[in-house]
This record gives structure tokens, C-alpha cells and sequence, in this order.
């Protein structure tokens, strides 16, 4: 019996198809970033043509910072939203993390500053905005003063927004808006919060929104780079190590000194002032030039009096034969003093009342009647009211003294966030006479 010499054979079995599906994803992660300079130049190119700055980036943010400070000016957490989804796609910042991992500073340069142009645009029209709603006051703005704090919460949804946008935009050439919204967000709700009380003149606001910027924009950074050396991106020279060390370095630094979570102490009261010593001005009996002299104090003591005259014996004189008597004298001279008198004044009678702002949830303390804020007080707070009032554009200021963290505050709030502990009808603080 003889064979066929055309027997066909079998195919042999390709060596990928007995790869897993999770270890060829395994393979893709670690070929992706190719070890060859002229494969990773490639990459890095086609990366950075997607993140660099457009003119989309600045005509969004200049509408993105104008909703914003309506949103603010409204104290609407909505309008805030919307304005948020104006935002640009932050791709420019995932170029300035790659030019950092990269070391390549041609790339930095330009996202760098492509981002701060647009961090000016959002800060001044939120300052615009800010400088409209001094038209409306007096009013409470609740939302500008929690969004421009630092707060740990926020911190972990800028990490994870950080994470996806790199991720996305690294792994996919679709746009990633939703890890775009996560990081704008983050980075301008305090800019514009800043923005806003510069414009408004609420100095709180400033400074403390601008330096939770910077926080976020560097703890977004960290964790940009954190990932990107996941994904196996790596300089390309080794001035591109020292390059992308020293920025991180910088960044690291940044947040550190900016939030400082070692060495944070409460604010403690200051203490009290000595009691100062009275002091009179009299004029020199011999040439008539004014004398400083301290006053005696009402605890001082009477001096003794002191003899001036020696008292002569009791000697009898004769006189036409009779003997008469000579009378003892004494002269006693007290030194002048002075009488010091206290008289008790009444005092007007202290009024208390509570804040109960109707919205906003507290009210503004400002250093006068229509000026800056000095302090806020959340509803419950107790002051104390002064007598004196001011009627600044037809609404009544009353004159009130607070405590905010164990110190003493003085200044003016509006008479309709008041509320007495004892309420009474159309209640105006006023001095007690004076019998």
C-alpha cells in the first residue's frame, strides 16, 4: 500500500495565538514606549503636536473664568458647573508633564506657557466679574470663600483626575473630556475665587485661592509624572534626567512649604496690654519750662506730717509785776497732695444678638460700613452691638465686636443678619442716660 505524495499537513500553531489576551495587554504596556531613540522621538512628537496650546485653550478660558464669576456673584454652585464645562481640555497640561518626563525643555516651554496665559485669562475675568458685583452689596458670596480654601478632599479628586487625563491621553487619540473636567475644576474654581475677590475687594479671597492653585497645579504635576514613569516614558538624554529631576524637585518642595502639613499651630490670642503709669505735665516754679512727673496712684499712701517749728519752754515773763503765761505753739505744714476722685459713669447697656443671614449661611465683618472684609461669621455667631450706627446707601450698618479664633474683632455688618437674643420690635442699640 502506497501514500499519496500531496498529503496535506496541518498548519502549525502560531506561537501568539497561545498568549493570553492579558499578556499580550502586558507586552503592549511595556513596548509601548519603544527603547530605540528614533521609535521614542516619534512618540514624543505625535504626543506633543495633541497637547500643544491652540487658540481654543484661551477663548475657552476667558469664557470659562466669565461664567465663573457669575456663578460667584450669584453664590450659585450650578452656574458654577456650567461654567466648568466651558473649560478648555487641559491637554496642555499633560504636555508639560511629558516634557518633564522627557527632559525636553522645547516642549516645557510652550505648555508652560500656553497654561499660564490661560490662568490669567480665568483670574481676570473673574476679577471683572468680581469688580460688577460691588453694584450688589452688601451681599454674602458662601461659595467664593470654600473654594478658595485647601481642602484634603479636593486633593484626592485632583490625584485621580490627574491619573485618568494622562492615561487617556497617552492610551487613546479620543478627546478626554470627563479627566479634563476633574482637573479644571480643581484648578479653576480657587483661581477664579482669587480673581474674584481682587475685583470685589475682599482681600481673604486673594491670596488663599492663588496659593491653592499653585498647590493643585503642583500635586496634579506629581502624580502626572508618577504616571507617565508607569507607562515606562523616560528622558532621553542625560540632560533630560537632570532636567526632569530638578522640576520635580521644585514641584515637591512647592507643596511642601505651601501646605506645610507638619508644622501647622492653631492662632493663639495675644496678650493683654500692660496697664500704662498716668503721667502729668506741671511748669517749674524757677524758669517756667514744662516738668514731666508721674501722678501718685489712688493707692498711694498719705504722707506723715513732719514738724517745722521747735515748740519753746514755758518760761514765765514778768510784766508790771504780774507773771503771765507763754502759750506752746506747733506749726504743722502738710505737703499739698493731690485728691484724686473716682466717679462711677454709667455705661450704656451691652446688647447681644445672633447672626442669621437669610442666605450664604453667615455674613461679612468689614472694617467700615461698605468696605473690606476683615473677618466672617457663620450664623449663630453672638456679637456684641455698639451704639453707634451708620446708614450707608440706604441700609442700616450697625457697629458690632465679635471673637473669631479667640481674638477680638470690631467692625460693621448690615442690621438684617442681626437677630437680638431678645427680640423686640424694631430694635435700635442706644447709650443709657446719664442720671
Amino acid at each position: 500500500m502506497t501514500l499519496p505524495d500531496d498529503i496535506t499537513q496541518p498548519p502549525a500553531p502560531d506561537p501568539e495565538s497561545r498568549i493570553s489576551a492579558r499578556a499580550r495587554r502586558r507586552r503592549a504596556r511595556r513596548t509601548f514606549f519603544p527603547k530605540d531613540a528614533q521609535g521614542r522621538a516619534a512618540i514624543l512628537s505625535k504626543l506633543a503636536k495633541r497637547a500643544y496650546p491652540s487658540y481654543e485653550l484661551f477663548i475657552f478660558s476667558l469664557l470659562c473664568g466669565a461664567v465663573l464669576g457669575v456663578g460667584y456673584i450669584f453664590d450659585s454652585y450650578g452656574v458654577l458647573l456650567l461654567g466648568i464645562l466651558f473649560a478648555p481640555l487641559m491637554v496642555p497640561w499633560v504636555g508639560l508633564v511629558l516634557s518633564v518626563i522627557s527632559g525636553t525643555p522645547r516642549l516645557f516651554v510652550p505648555t508652560f506657557a500656553g497654561l499660564l496665559i490661560s490662568a490669567m485669562l480665568v483670574f481676570g475675568a473673574s476679577a471683572l466679574a468680581g469688580l460688577a458685583s460691588r453694584l450688589i452689596l452688601p451681599h454674602t458670596f458662601n461659595a467664593a470663600f470654600t473654594l478658595s480654601r485647601l481642602w484634603w478632599p479636593d486633593l484626592t479628586v485632583m490625584a485621580l483626575g490627574a491619573i485618568l487625563l494622562t492615561i487617556s491621553f497617552v492610551r487613546s487619540e479620543s478627546k478626554p473630556y470627563l479627566p479634563s473636567v476633574l482637573v479644571a475644576y480643581e484648578l479653576f474654581m480657587p483661581l477664579s475665587a482669587s480673581g474674584f475677590g481682587v475685583g470685589n475687594g475682599i482681600g481673604d479671597l486673594w491670596p488663599h485661592g492663588v496659593l491653592v492653585f499653585v498647590v493643585h497645579l503642583a500635586w496634579a504635576t506629581i502624580f502626572g509624572l508618577i504616571t507617565l514613569a508607569v507607562l515606562r516614558f523616560r528622558p532621553l538624554t542625560g540632560a533630560g534626567y537632570i532636567f526632569a529631576l530638578g522640576i520635580f524637585t521644585i514641584v515637591i518642595v512647592t507643596v511642601f512649604q505651601l501646605t506645610d502639613p507638619f508644622n501647622s499651630q492653631p492662632i493663639e490670642p495675644t496678650d493683654a496690654a500692660a496697664i500704662p503709669v498716668a503721667t502729668g505735665t506741671f511748669k517749674s516754679a524757677s524758669n517756667g519750662d514744662p516738668v514731666s512727673a508721674a501722678l501718685p496712684s489712688s493707692t498711694s499712701s498719705l504722707p506723715r506730717p513732719t514738724e517745722t517749728g521747735s515748740a519753746p519752754k514755758t518760761t514765765p515773763e514778768e510784766s508790771d509785776g504780774t507773771i503771765t503765761a507763754v502759750p506752746l505753739t506747733l506749726d504743722v505744714t502738710l505737703p499739698v497732695t493731690e485728691t484724686r476722685t473716682s466717679t462711677l459713669a454709667p455705661e450704656p447697656t451691652p446688647i447681644y444678638a445672633f447672626i442669621r443671614a437669610r442666605e450664604g449661611g453667615g455674613a461679612y465683618i468689614r472694617k467700615e460700613p461698605g468696605g473690606n472684609v476683615i473677618a466672617t461669621l457663620d450664623n449663630g455667631s453672638i456679637v456684641q452691638v455698639l451704639p453707634d450706627t451708620q446708614d450707608y446707601n440706604g441700609i442700616l450698618w450697625m457697629h458690632i465686636v465679635a471673637t473669631r479664633n479667640d481674638i477680638r474683632v470690631e467692625g460693621w455688618t448690615i442690621q438684617s443678619v442681626l437677630e437680638t437674643a431678645t427680640p423686640v420690635p424694631n430694635w435700635e442699640p442706644s447709650e443709657t442716660p446719664a442720671p
